[in-house]
């Protein structure tokens, strides 16, 4: 799996999982799905994306080293 298909999956993950605690556990929870998707706009224009750093140091690769 290439580094950007499992960030892609993380944050899909993630907002599946934050949309569940805030239906299940408590509307505040919606603040999480918001910080995610500040991150993934902020990402998007600076190019940073902390997932991807942990990802590349637990060994996978980019889709341009393949």
């Amino acid at each position: 799996m290439s580094i950007n298909r499992a960030v892609t999956a993380f944050a899909g993950a993630m907002v599946l999982l934050s949309v569940l605690l805030s239906a299940f556990v408590s509307p505040y929870f919606v603040w999480f799905t918001v910080f995610i998707g500040a991150n993934l706009l902020q990402s998007a224009f600076t190019g940073f994306c902390p997932p991807a750093l942990l990802f590349k140091a637990i060994g996978l690769t980019s889709a341009e080293d393949r």
